[in-house]
This record gives C-alpha cells, structure tokens and sequence, in this order.
C-alpha cells in the first residue's frame, strides 16, 4: 500500500509518499481500509518534532473507513463494520492502518465517511472543552482562538447552541465573515493591536470566564489580560509555536487566575469514555446544530501540500486528505 513516512523531523518537504507492506493485523488488531484521512496541527507538532516520535515512522491519527481484516481475538466489531479513529496508532496517512478496536467508535447512519474523518478529533476536542475542561453555562461570553479554523468552527457553533455567546478571534479579516456564519457575535483579528482590551470593552470591564487557547505562543500573554477574576485559560494547541516559559506568580497578579493544558487523549481513555464522547458528538451534527465544513481535500500523495497550507493559516475549516 502506499503511505506517507518520514524519516527525520523538520518542514513539511520531509514527508515522503512511499510503497510498504502492511502485516495481516495481529491478535487484537483490525485493519481499516481507509476512505478519508483527517488532518491535523498535531501532525505537524509530531513531524516538526515538537511532539517527537520514534523514527522512521508513520503520520497521522484520524481516518475513517471500513474494516477489511480481524486479527485473533477481537470481539467488539466485524469485518465491514463502518469506523473511525483518531487517537492513534499514528500511521492514518496511508491507504490503510492496522488498528486496536477499543480505538475505534463506530459510525451511525448519517455520518458520512469523510464527516466522520474531519470531525472526529476536532469534535471530541470541542466536546471535552465546552463541556468537561470547563462547562460552558448559558449567558456566559467566551473567547475562543482561530473561529475560523477547523476546531474553530465546529467549537463556536457547539458552544453558541449551549447559550454561550462567544468571541471569537481570527488571523485575519477575510476570515470575519466565516466566524460570525457559525456561531461568534463578535470577531477580532489577533493580528492587529488592541484586541485582548476589547474584550474587555465588549464585556464591560469585566473580562472572561474562559479563553480557548488553540494559538500558543502568539496569543498567550493577551489571553490572559482577557479573563476575569479565577478566570481559566485553557491551552490546548500551539499553532504559533509552544508557549514560552513563564513565572506563575503572573496568575495571581492577573486576578488568581487557572491554566490548564488538556489533551484528547485524557478525555477518552476507556473504549466507553470514547464512544460517548463520539456518540455526543454525532448527535449534534445530526440535529443540525453543528455543521462540518470540509474546505480542502488533496490527495494522499500531496500531504506536504496540505501541511504547508496549515503552516501558511489559509486553510479554513476542516482538511483532508484523500487516498
């Protein structure tokens, strides 16, 4: 089968689409023939090495398919079951991936392969931060970072449907309109000045309960000049580069303040928890609520491509990659 590897960390000219042979999948494995390959700013932290991996080695972690081969011993799902996963094993850039079923939820009807495939992380991401990480309430106002992107979306349009009204940021103003079609009732552009004390302005002095922080390093500082008093920032990506180290006494001095750093990961970690986690998300895609924008497609082959669009911030809502 053909798959992406790369065999040392740096820019996205590092990926390499090569010819492998993929074992019959062993006791407790599945091999999923994939349909569509999810893309995210994690695969760049693990190619840049910011998040480093064993190499050589495989990317990606979300993909879609239908199950073709069952190793030994596995119970739970069936050759042709519909599935998806996006926690790992990482090698989803590929034709096909060999996979522990407890990884994998099932899809329901009305979720389409490539629904399921851009949604995934992004989703279960959004549903452990609007409602485990910190539970948005009805009338609360939150910021959240890049409204336009592929979390973004999905995220303003969730918490918007939980009664939030939110602030949302963007890397640029043609990306406005985008973010306020899909749930912020306000939109600053991070890349001009002033726009964390608008927040404040917004919110009458008070600032913010939460800030959902997907940037990092670019927003950080003007994140926290966003909360109110025992206000929580939550950090959950670095698409800027990591957040540099700081003294925490700045927590206090800004009003006892909280810094959490979540992962998906930690919210999923039982087969159940997982499923329950995807079930919910599923149910407000169904009813309409939350809409997946799927605004680029490239071939499995163009996986530097779709990675240097990543890089550039031109991509808006979800990417992926066809095999």
């Amino acid at each position: 089968m053909r798959a992406i590897r790369f065999a040392k960390t740096g820019g996205p000219e590092v990926l390499e689409l090569q010819d492998i042979d993929l074992p019959h999948p062993g006791s407790g494995q599945v091999r999923i023939r994939h349909t569509a390959i999810g893309v995210n700013f994690i695969d760049t932290y693990q190619r840049s090495g910011l998040y480093p991996v064993p190499l050589p080695s495989g990317l990606g972690l979300e993909a879609a398919g239908v199950i073709e081969a069952v190793g030994e011993h596995v119970t739970t799902v069936a050759k042709g079951d519909r599935v998806a996963y996006c926690t790992g094993p990482l090698g989803s850039y590929a034709e096909a991936n060999n996979v522990p079923p407890e990884r994998t939820v099932k899809l329901p009807a009305g979720i389409s392969d490539e629904t399921a495939a851009a949604a995934l992380l992004k989703g279960m991401t959004v549903q452990y931060l609007l409602k485990r990480t910190y539970a948005v309430k009805p009338g609360e106002t939150i910021v959240f970072h890049a409204a336009a992107g592929g979390v973004g979306l999905i995220a303003c349009q969730w918490a918007k449907h939980l009664g939030a009204v939110v602030i949302g940021t963007v890397g640029s103003n043609d990306k406005v309109a985008l973010a306020k079609d899909n749930g912020c009732t306000h939109v600053l552009n991070t890349r001009e000045p002033g726009w964390s004390p608008r927040v404040r302005e917004i919110t009458g002095g008070n600032g913010v309960p939460v800030v959902y922080d997907g940037i990092g390093r670019d927003t950080f500082t003007g994140s926290l000049d966003c909360l109110a008093v025992r206000g929580m920032l939550v950090s959950f990506g670095n698409a800027s580069g990591a957040v540099p180290a700081f003294e925490p006494g700045i927590l206090s001095a800004k009003g006892s303040l909280y810094l959490t750093r979540p992962t998906l990961f930690h919210y999923t970690r039982s087969r159940e928890e997982l499923q329950q986690t995807a079930d919910d998300l599923f149910s407000v895609i169904r009813s309409g609520a939350v809409k997946i924008a799927i605004h680029q497609r490239f071939p499995l082959a163009e996986a530097r491509q779709a990675h240097e669009a990543l890089h550039a911030r031109t991509t808006t809502g979800a990417t992926l990659l066809i095999p």
